[in-house]
């Protein structure tokens, strides 16, 4: 997997990638996934790959939006209370109906919500509108009727008249035969799994939600639940990167924490190929002793897999400084390594990750949704010189401001768990003042 270039911004292994350097990298190399046919229900949350037209029209039939009567508009045109349409009642009419009655002058059929209109019959009055077929003076709903035996002759009483094509949903009234169901890249929720069903369609071609693989290093990390021991934390990070690649779109993933030990990791990773279409790493990719990340992966593919290896950078930002991308294994599946303090890790897997997850999706829009909005704040920020700075925020959409949540520490994960954007801080900015305006990526 090749890396498009940096702008020089220093020499050699010590220069900069700029944040939109590192994520145009990403997305030169990663490429959506080729589509396959889906069952309805398995398609769910998949992007469609072609148009889904309408093979029939929606509903198929002109059928009753109420309990009622099936009637021919001169038979109760002027009916009233006091001088109510005495109508015979030739048959039952339910949804799921074949053979219809036809209703001739005179005559009225009951008819169930979604029952066919039957022939002859040109509007519905609603139970509520007569006696019920009961013969007395007050509505009393279906149930005398309804207990009737089927076919059997009676009188209903109508109350009030009707217009033509009362209460009647028509033909072709929700789409039409031949109309457009659902344009290519939309992504499939449960209104257009209903859709899809209600035209007829078993399966449908789209590209799968992608497999991202999670793994969290760091000999000192225990599993939630598990007891705490002295100089031992939990591992949230395999927890958040995994809920933010669901919440990305995508099957996720999640390996325990994998020891500081090179020849572990890459045994690991090894194993979980076969299930990955993305494989993201936290921790181990500083410069520190134990970061095993890049001891593991630094010089993988160089010679049994040409084009392959995972390249490890600095860029430009705050937090997040140290990352790693490329690809490993046979198919080179792609590859991204995280810093391994909490808000770095989810700040880079909003900032790069989210978006190769919606590519490989075949999505248009990758990244999250920027705004533009004033800085409330006691103080000024600060930041430091050509960074560009990410810091946890509110924001407020009625008033257009947003409000600084926490601190800037990379660690602060309380802070994250409250914040809803992230304020970014140019890289020519090293404070900003309060009723500035900046830029806002919306979280959720």
């Amino acid at each position: 997997m090749s890396s498009t270039a940096p702008q020089d911004t220093g020499a050699g292994p010590q220069r900069l990638w700029s944040v939109d350097e590192h994520l145009a990298d990403i997305l030169a190399a990663v490429r959506p996934l080729e589509p396959i046919e889906l069952q309805l229900l398995d398609a769910q949350g998949c992007v469609l790959v072609e148009d889904v037209t309408v093979p029939v029209a929606l509903p198929p039939f002109d059928n009753s939006s109420m309990d009622g009567y099936a009637v021919r508009v001169a038979d109760v045109a002027g009916a009233s209370e006091e001088f109510p349409a005495v109508l015979t009642v030739v048959g039952d009419v339910a949804a799921g109906s074949g053979e219809l009655p036809t209703v001739r002058p005179g005559e009225a059929a009951r008819i169930m919500t979604g029952a066919p209109l039957p022939p002859g019959a040109e509007a519905v009055v609603p139970v509520e509108w007569t006696d019920g077929g009961t013969g007395g003076g007050a509505a009393t709903g279906m149930t005398a009727a309804s207990q009737a035996p089927e076919g059997a002759e009676g009188e209903v009483r109508v109350h009030r008249a009707a217009e033509a094509r009362a209460h009647v949903r028509a033909r072709g009234s929700d789409v039409k035969a031949g109309a457009l169901a659902l344009e290519a890249g939309t992504v499939l929720g449960p209104p257009q799994i209903a859709l899809l069903a209600a035209i007829g369609r078993g399966t449908v071609r789209v590209r799968p939600r992608p497999r991202v693989v999670v793994l969290s290093t760091g000999s000192e990390l225990v599993q939630p639940g598990e007891p705490l021991t002295e100089g031992r934390i939990y591992d949230s990070n395999s927890f958040a990167l995994a809920a933010a690649a669901r919440d990305a779109g995508a099957i996720a993933y999640r390996v325990g924490a994998v020891a500081d030990d090179a020849d572990g990791l890459r045994a690991t990773i090894e194993d979980q190929l076969v299930r990955a279409d993305l494989l993201v790493t936290t921790g181990g990719v500083s410069v520190g002793a134990y970061d095993v990340v890049k001891e593991a992966l630094s010089a993988v593919g160089d010679e049994d897999e040409p084009g392959g290896g995972v390249d490890f950078r600095k860029l430009a930002m705050q937090p997040g400084k140290p990352q790693g991308f490329g690809s490993v294994g046979p198919d080179h599946t792609p590859l991204m390594a995280l810093p391994g303090n909490p808000v770095s890790s989810y700040v880079s897997f909003e900032l790069f990750v989210r978006p190769a997850i919606r590519t490989l999706m075949g999505l248009p829009d990758v990244s999250r949704p920027s705004v533009r909005a004033v800085l409330k704040a006691d103080k000024a920020l600060t930041s430091p010189a050509a960074r560009r700075q990410f810091l946890r925020g509110a924001y407020d959409p009625v008033a257009g401001t947003v409000s600084p949540v926490g601190g800037s520490g990379s660690h602060l994960i309380a802070a994250l768990a409250h914040a809803d954007c992230l304020l970014v801080v140019p890289e020519d900015a090293t404070s900003v003042e309060p009723g500035a305006e900046l830029e806002v990526v919306l979280l959720g």
